[in-house]
């Protein structure tokens, strides 16, 4: 009998763990997915064929170049690569390299990731039963009803002596703790998406921040032979006026005009020191530390192939942390559903217990505690004034508002692909015409001062055609880093770079390459525009129309 009553006890735990087990299974989090967005079949902006004047080229590759991208799919851990070496510039790779080492930002974001990690590592935990150890003396007054006494004999007074091993664990009912481990392990992934956000932000602004110092060196480097052409002009002037060709008007004039320029370049060069500045603080190092010698910003293209719009769902690391936040709201949510449930906490201790030291390790001594307390409780919600439904309405709004800055990110993402886009496709028509703009003010000025100095026109035409070039040479110049500034912009709309870059793979065209009159095909087939800086005279730009060596066709793979 006693046998059949012990089979009936395991039974009944039996039973009880399996309901426990069954009830934990049934998680009331919503199942997540991910929220549809309208994605167009292709970038409006992207460049169909590639032409220089009157010939045309069809980028046939463009095509091959969008097919190998894939649906959306989760990768935003992906590797990167480097892709700032496309510009084939080894000052910029040494600054990258350092941004990387010692930019507090992006170590204050790993910082970040590190601390969601941890909170994913304590929300774990609750998965596990917790165990405490205790060890002293209480003083209790026991009643008389506790120990089957009459009222009359009263209570007794004695001092227990306790040490003991306490538990606790809180069954992972109708997924209460599951929720709460995929919301915070949506969190970490959030802050990590975040942390190459920042990263891919680094690499962008270091890369721009560059090309601008550039920009302004190019500028600084026109004003110097401004100032020294102005100089030359000032002592024709000079002599002319001492030989009494001229008034003393035209040599105010020359006057002026150098004393602007030189204004003008001490302008550039403040603007150049705080560019500087700025650079320096993206590597992490102060001002006083950092110096970048002069380097005028030459010719260069870089094309970028702009993909299926889809894939930045999953390159985009601002989009997957948008994503993440949505994950981490829907499993807010089955949290906040779970408290309408029962709620079952396993609590009980055991050690010793006696009324003198001496005696409390003593087998005899030994005890355990359960009751209301200590032991198991299966707790059920009956009324809270409406905290649980106002914590659930609350938890869905917040994933229904994640849900709408996902859909705005991935809007703002095509925004982004298609404004680079259509800047360097524009930019390409707007240089060439540039470049023609500064070769006439260059000839332009050259027949003005001829002519100044036989005395066929005034001295007005000739400070006038002065004026031309250096304003069509600046504007070139500032089209040139504009150029560059928006390939990194496409970059990073695009989601960062590629993988290893290797020579004579589809993907990008030609680097650091010299205008031709012709439009050189590369080796993946994508037409590459070449497109002068238009900084420099016309006698440097038919130099420049030869090859370096050091300017050859790099090929990355997306």
């Amino acid at each position: 009998m006693k046998r059949y009553q012990s089979l009936r006890g395991w039974g009944r735990a039996a039973a009880s763990a399996l309901l426990v087990a069954l009830l934990a299974a049934c998680s009331v989090e919503p199942t997540y997915q991910r929220p549809d967005v309208a994605a167009p079949a292709a970038f409006k902006e992207a460049p169909v064929t590639a032409s220089t004047g009157a010939s045309a080229v069809p980028a046939a590759a463009d095509a091959q170049n969008a097919g190998t991208w894939k649906a959306a799919q989760p990768n935003d851990d992906a590797l990167r690569g480097e892709w700032w070496k496309v510009f084939g510039d080894a000052q910029l790779d040494a600054l990258e390299e350092q941004a990387a080492a010692a930019n507090q930002d992006l170590k204050a974001a790993a910082a970040r990731v590190q601390q969601a990690r941890a909170v994913t590592q304590a929300a774990k935990s609750d998965w596990f039963p917790k165990f405490d150890a205790g060890f002293g003396p209480t003083r209790e007054r026991a009643s008389a009803a506790s120990q089957f006494q009459p009222a009359s004999v009263g209570g007794t007074n004695a001092t227990i002596w306790r040490a003991q091993v306490g538990a606790s664990y809180e069954a992972d009912l109708f997924g209460r703790v599951g929720s709460n481990v995929n919301a915070s392990r949506a969190d970490e992934q959030q802050s990590e998406a975040l942390f190459r956000s920042v990263q891919l932000s680094l690499q962008a602004d270091v890369a721009q921040n560059y090309f601008q110092l550039r920009e302004l060196d190019t500028d600084q480097d026109l004003y110097r032979r401004t100032v020294a052409l102005r100089e030359d002009t000032l002592k024709l002037v000079q002599r002319r006026f001492r030989e009494g060709d001229i008034s003393e008007l035209d040599l105010s004039r020359a006057r002026n005009e150098l004393a602007s320029a030189r204004a003008d370049a001490v302008g550039v060069a403040r603007q150049r020191a705080a560019s500087e500045h700025s650079l320096a603080i993206l590597l992490g190092k102060p001002p006083a530390d950092f110096s970048f010698a002069e380097a005028p910003l030459g010719p260069m293209t870089v094309r970028v192939p702009a993909g299926l719009p889809s894939a930045l769902l999953e390159r985009r690391p601002d989009i997957a942390a948008a994503e993440r936040a949505m994950q981490a709201a829907n499993a807010r949510v089955g949290l906040a559903k779970s408290a309408f449930f029962p709620k079952l906490d396993i609590t009980g201790a055991f050690g010793f217990e006696s009324a003198t030291l001496g005696d409390l390790f003593m087998w005899s001594s030994r005890a355990f505690i359960l009751g209301p307390l200590a032991g198991t409780a299966l707790t059920v919600p009956l009324f809270d004034g409406g905290r649980r439904k106002a914590n659930l309405a609350q938890a869905r709004s917040k994933y229904d508002e994640d849900v709408a800055q996902y859909r705005q990110q991935v809007l703002v993402a095509f925004r982004e692909v298609e404004d680079n886009l259509a800047d360097l496709r524009l930019l390409d028509d707007q240089m060439r015409e540039q470049n023609n703009a500064v070769d006439a003010s260059q000839r332009a000025a050259h027949l003005s001062r001829t002519q100044y100095t036989e005395g066929a026109v005034s001295y007005l035409d000739v400070i006038d055609g002065e004026r031309q070039v250096l304003l069509s040479q600046l504007q070139a110049s500032h089209l040139a880093g504009t150029q560059a500034v928006a390939t990194v912009n496409l970059i990073r709309a695009l989601g960062g770079g590629w993988g290893d870059l290797q020579a004579g793979e589809p993907g990008v065209g030609a680097v650091g390459a010299a205008p031709a009159p012709a439009v050189p095909v590369a080796a993946s087939g994508v037409a590459a525009v070449p497109v002068a800086s238009g900084s420099r005279a016309s006698s440097l730009q038919q130099d420049a129309a030869v090859p370096e060596p050091a300017q050859q066709q790099v090929v990355a793979k997306r």
